[in-house]
């Protein structure tokens, strides 16, 4: 450590109260960055830290200049910024904090500044200032609040009235939330019936008139912080009713990013009036720069702020998805063959799809073009299945991987894991049943066509070239799977928006304004604006799913050619379609072509993987909304492995209902 004294040395003699404010605040960054060490180690620091305060007690005159250069550092820079603003938005925005955080990682910071925000993040910028900085102990923490302002007894009544400043602006903006009519008509109506926000100003005023007091009246100042302690409190409970709202309403990104600022804003507060009672500043100063040192790691952080923000929507998006999902699950013999027939009917719509999908093929557009007319095709095609009351399996998994996991909230009651098997049996039997609905019939539908093409045209619905093409492209040995894995991630994907559109509609009372409305009943009717209503609650998810969906199937592999990265999709049932189109073309002779029998053999796997990928992102995003940890993950698994051991035909076949 005794190398580590010539640079100590050099920082003292550049320590110079009278220096400009650029320079005074290098000094103070370069000192840290001592302390610190190269490797933020808190033994390590710990010790620096001491021969730090050593070195400064035993020089008087170091003592003094030191104090004198802090209290010039103090009166140059605004404090409050640091004690009230570090850590939250400029304004109650989601996408303002998220510009924001963009420029704090893109834009480097200067030292010429008075703002001590912006000069903490400078002094405190490694990411394990936090860990050295809470491990000081109260000792040393008094040693060095002493050297800097020559007492630790008490905090002056000019830090004080600057901490009660830095309140009053956090109280400020904790108002400006509470009255802001997106949260005040949320709150429960027993909350708001308390007034919690109306006093805040009152309380802190309250508080900084008690300051001048003499000591004999600190009891009284204790007695206003329990006070207005008590009110955060009722400003917090009016806060957290607003989650109830949005449960049972909707739920909104932005106004859970403001609810979370106004419950941050809230111990925030109480940290700070910490600093206002009358007790040893130091350590209570240093476990409050721990925090803040902490807070400014995930302070750049995209990441942390959209984790933290998005939790509840996750949670929500894939409820609605679960409501969906319950209907795609069959549990006796005769749901399962309801099952079969649906997918019928929708293995014969995708058979109408592929005749399209050629059509348009045969126009010869541009890329772009084919991929939007395709796009157009596969979307109302999709609505019309959904219409139509039938089903395409490959969009089961991402709806029903929700419901699933909804049923691991109930862990920890008795027989909860064995109900849960059983619920995935029902699962795999549902799937099945959907994929040999649909593939057993487009297959004929789309024999049936090119017959029928050929008998009114004289030609078969594609040409040869064409339907070799069509081989190449699912045949097994290219990138069929691939591409099916990718089709997968697709499916999940318009899960998702489906999700967010239902959370959306109900979030904006879309139902309710399409009932009730005057200009929409006026010109439906009541009784039409009320079944609209009705229909459109009920299938706004479908809709949003199945639009999505082909959007993405025919404009994503345009683009993505655009760009080089020659991705494209694999659907199990467009492609069976395509293929029995391309059997037909080729005519008895495909049947001597062993193409053929990879392209066959390629159907199963990429209809699993449609399945699988699509069912594995749904269940995990369905895994973390719900907190579903990883003991209960190994519990499930084991349970799931000895059902197939036992009973591996339940997985596949239907049973009776009991």
């Amino acid at each position: 450590m005794t190398q580590g004294l010539n640079p100590l040395s050099t920082f003292f003699s550049a320590l110079d109260p009278h220096a400009p404010l650029t320079q005074r605040n290098l000094w103070l960054i370069q000192a840290v960055a001592w302390i610190r060490g190269p490797n933020a180690d808190p033994a390590q620091a710990l010790e620096r830290l001491q021969i730090f305060i050593d070195s400064v007690s035993a020089d008087p005159v170091l003592a003094q200049r030191l104090q004198h250069w802090w209290r010039a550092l103090l009166e140059s820079v605004d404090v409050t910024t640091l004690l009230a603003d570090f850590g939250f938005a400029p304004r109650s925005a989601f996408v303002t904090e998220v510009g924001e955080r963009l420029r704090r990682k893109l834009l480097p910071s200067t030292p010429d500044t008075i703002d001590a925000a912006e000069l903490f993040s400078l002094v405190f910028n490694h990411p394990d200032d936090s860990r050295w900085l809470s491990a000081i102990p109260e000792p040393q923490a008094e040693a060095l609040a002493g050297l800097l302002t020559g007492s630790a007894a008490h905090l002056s009544l000019a830090g004080r009235s600057t901490v009660l400043d830095a309140i009053a602006y956090c109280t400020t903006q904790m108002q400006a939330a509470g009255f802001s009519p997106e949260l005040r008509l949320r709150m429960s109506a027993k909350t708001l019936a308390t007034r919690p926000f109306h006093m805040l100003d009152v309380d802190v005023q309250a508080l900084r008139d008690s300051l001048g007091h003499t000591p004999e009246h600190e009891a009284a100042l204790g007695q206003m912080v329990q006070r207005f302690r008590a009110r955060l409190d009722a400003c917090r409970h009016a806060a957290a009713s607003v989650y109830t709202h949005l449960e049972e309403n909707g739920i909104s990104v932005g106004m859970v990013f403001r609810l979370r600022q106004m419950r941050e804003r809230v111990l925030r507060i109480r940290e700070l009036l910490e600093l206002v009672l009358p007790t040893s500043p130091g350590p209570v100063t240093v476990r409050f720069l721990a925090h803040l040192a902490l807070l400014g790691r995930d302070r750049s952080s995209l990441r942390a702020l959209v984790r933290a923000n998005s939790t509840l929507l996750a949670t929500k998006v894939t409820e609605r998805s679960a409501e969906t999902g319950v209907h795609y699950i069959t549990r006796d013999t005769g749901e399962y063959l309801s099952m079969l027939r649906k997918a019928a009917g929708g293995g014969a719509l995708t058979g109408l799809t592929t005749l399209l999908k050629f059509m348009v093929g045969a126009l010869a557009l541009s890329a772009f073009w084919n991929g939007f007319w395709l796009a157009i095709v596969y979307a109302c095609s999709f609505v019309l299945i959904q219409l139509l009351h039938c089903t395409l399996a490959t969009k089961q998994p991402a709806m029903t991987a929700p419901a699933l996991a909804a049923k691991l909230k109930t862990l920890t009651t008795p027989g909860a894991v064995s109900e849960f098997v059983d619920e995935v049996t029902h699962l795999v039997k549902s799937q099945v049943a959907a994929v040999l609905g649909n593939v057993f019939m487009v297959f004929p539908v789309v024999l049936a066509i090119s017959a029928a093409w050929l008998h009114f045209f004289g030609h078969s619905m594609i040409n040869t070239s064409t339907a070799h093409h069509v081989l190449d492209t699912l045949d097994i040995r290219s990138w069929a799977l691939p591409f099916a894995a990718f089709t997968g991630l697709l499916l999940f994907a318009a899960s998702i928006i489906a999700g967010w559109a239902e959370n959306w509609f109900v979030l904006h009372r879309l139902d309710s304004a399409l009932r009730y409305n005057p200009r929409i009943t006026r010109w439906l009717g009541p009784n039409r604006a009320a079944r609209w209503s009705t229909f459109m609650r009920e299938n706004i998810s479908g809709f949003a799913s199945n639009i999505s969906l082909g959007l993405m199937l025919g404009l994503v592999p345009a683009f993505a050619n655009f760009f080089g990265l020659g991705l494209d999709v694999r659907h199990v049932t467009l492609s069976t379609g395509q293929l029995a189109a391309a059997i037909a073309a080729i005519g008895w002779d495909v049947l001597r072509e062993p193409q053929l029998w990879w392209c066959l053999a390629a159907i199963p796997f990429i209809g699993a993987l449609n399945l699988v990928v699509s069912f594995y992102f749904a269940f995990r995003l369905a895994l973390q909304a719900h907190s579903v940890g990883r003991t209960d993950r190994l519990r499930i698994r084991s349970a799931l492995w000895a059902r197939f051991r036992r009973e591996p035909l339940s997985f596949l076949l239907p049973t009776k209902r009991r």
